[in-house]
């Protein structure tokens, strides 16, 4: 896809590999933009039904290049917002595979995902605080979602991290795994997930994503419409005829 993001296909799971170890993947603006081309990639092709993202080099992201961004006063932010996913992440799952550090932005590239699997030497931090700043891309409306409120203001007010076991135990994190191997374990679970029937797997995460604000005297009729586009679709009667016949399903995501 570009020197610095790397987008590979297997077995309906697309890996995305920022490729910038030298800057410890940190994202510049072209940066941004190959993951924003990236996610456009993942979500078009009838082939992939899953994401991975991670980094080269043993290393997640550092989040914002603040050396490039002194040098050309250029923001890393796309049509899809900065880092080029945190306003508008990818309409398919997408999973963070996290070694080392993820912290600042690097955190909020890990949020912006829908699954977290974290070597064990990971950490997670929002330090803004520490440097007169906001964690604006995401963190501050984020993180309290993914973990107690109480917890994530703590973390967010002090700046300071937690490890990967901290993060599990919080229910942030999916998995955690022995270092060098986030990536991997991570393409076991989207394998899991690559598995189940696209256009069910895409309304899932669509109607857990949309939901969370709907009033619940509503969230049923607005829910509606997209289960019963699933309910009647190819894949539905398929999947019922695979039961019975007992074997695999052959989906055709419509």
């Amino acid at each position: 896809m570009s020197d610095v993001v790397r987008f590979e296909v297997a077995d309906r799971i697309a890996v995305i590999t920022l490729d910038r170890p030298e800057r410890r993947n940190a994202v510049d603006l072209p940066t941004a933009q190959a993951i924003s081309a990236a996610l456009d990639e993942l979500d078009a092709r009838d082939d992939v039904s899953v994401g991975v993202l991670t980094g080269a080099g043993g290393i997640f992201s550092a989040g914002m290049d603040l050396k490039a961004f002194s040098a050309t006063k250029e923001r890393p932010i796309t049509e899809r917002g900065g880092f080029g996913i945190v306003e508008r992440p990818a309409a398919k799952p997408l999973i963070a595979a996290v070694e080392g550090k993820a912290l600042g932005g690097g955190f909020e590239i890990a949020l912006a995902c829908d699954l977290i699997v974290a070597a064990d030497n990971a950490e997670f931090g929002l330090p803004e605080v520490k440097r007169g700043l906001v964690a604006a891309a995401g963190g501050v409306l984020r993180l309290p979602r993914r973990i107690p409120p109480t917890v994530a203001k703590e973390l967010v007010l002090t700046g300071e991290p937690i490890s990967a076991a901290r993060a599990q135990d919080l229910g942030l994190v999916n998995r955690v795994v022995p270092a060098g191997t986030a990536a991997d374990h991570a393409r076991t679970l989207a394998a899991a997930i690559a598995a189940n029937a696209p256009l069910a797997v895409r309304t899932a995460k669509l109607l857990i994503d949309e939901s969370a604000d709907w009033p619940a005297a509503e969230a049923f009729a607005r829910q509606a419409p997209h289960t019963d586009a699933v309910r009647s679709s190819r894949d539905a009667a398929e999947g019922a005829r695979a039961f019975v016949e007992k074997r695999a399903p052959a989906w055709s995501g419509s």
